[in-house]
Formats: C-alpha cells, sequence, structure tokens
C-alpha cells in the first residue's frame, strides 16, 4: 500500500478497554493499527499532546487525528478538546469525537469548541468496525494534514 509513506499518527483517547480492542482491529485491517497512540482519560491525553509526564521524552510531532471519548475518567473530553482548540501548537490537530451520547449538548458544545466530525458509536458490532475503517482511512491516509503540523 504506497499510502502508507504517508501516513499519520493517530491518538485514540478511550478509557473502555472494548472500544479499544474493537478500534485496534478495525484499524489493523488497513494497517493503520501500529500507528495508533491510545491514552485512557483525558489528563494523560493532553500529556501526550503537551509532551509532559510519561510522555516528555516522544517527538513533538502532532498526531494526524484525535480520536476523542467524551466520558472519560479524570478529565472529560470537551476540557480535552477546549485545551486542544486554544492552544496555537495543537490547535489544527483535527478532532473526530467517537462517543455513545447522543444528547444535542454534547454535540453543539463539540462543534463550538472546534470539533472536525462527531460519530456517535454504532452498537452493531459490524457497523462499529466499519465505521472505524473509514474513519481510521480518511483521516490517517486520505486527508492531508495541515502545513506546519509537525511541532518543532
Amino acid at each position: 500500500m504506497e499510502t502508507m509513506n504517508k501516513l499519520g499518527r493517530i491518538l485514540m483517547v478511550e478509557d473502555d478497554p472494548k472500544d479499544v480492542e474493537l478500534t485496534l482491529t478495525a484499524l489493523e485491517e488497513y494497517n493503520l493499527a501500529n500507528e495508533v497512540v491510545v491514552t485512557r482519560d483525558g489528563e494523560q491525553a493532553l500529556d501526550y499532546l503537551f509532551c509532559r509526564g510519561q510522555y516528555k521524552m516522544r517527538s513533538g510531532e502532532n498526531p494526524a487525528v484525535m480520536l476523542l471519548d467524551l466520558k472519560l475518567p479524570k478529565l472529560d473530553g470537551l476540557e480535552v478538546l477546549k485545551q486542544v482548540k486554544s492552544n496555537e501548537t495543537l490547535r489544527m490537530i483535527p478532532v473526530v469525537v467517537l462517543t455513545s451520547s447522543k444528547e444535542e449538548r454534547d454535540m453543539v458544545a463539540s462543534y463550538k469548541l472546534g470539533v472536525n466530525a462527531y460519530v456517535v458509536k454504532p452498537v452493531n458490532f459490524h457497523e462499529f468496525v466499519n465505521a472505524i475503517k473509514e474513519l481510521g482511512v480518511f483521516w490517517a491516509v486520505i486527508n492531508e494534514p495541515p502545513p506546519g503540523s509537525i511541532r518543532k
């Protein structure tokens, strides 16, 4: 697959181990799973993005896309989104909210904060896997990242 050369890293912020496993399985089919960093709560996601704590030694390159759950321990997804979109270095990262929440207020708040897409996790296993595959291929392979998205 020629597109492998331009693959971007996916940051997945998800606390449910089953959803993590399903997502990685779906992405594996397109050889995208080896470029997925999984964080289990909002605080850990921000540590990764800001290169601090356990991630202080990582390369400063931004992920190609962040898949963000809203219902997270320590710091919820909306707060993570707010901090990402208000930061000059991080605001260009495409963020896809991937949540079980169909609540209109969550959707409205996400879009107001600058989310790029809002996807409600399908309950059906096959629908979930297909939705993840399409998301992964679009954001990590097809979509062109914003210029200068690699941090210095």
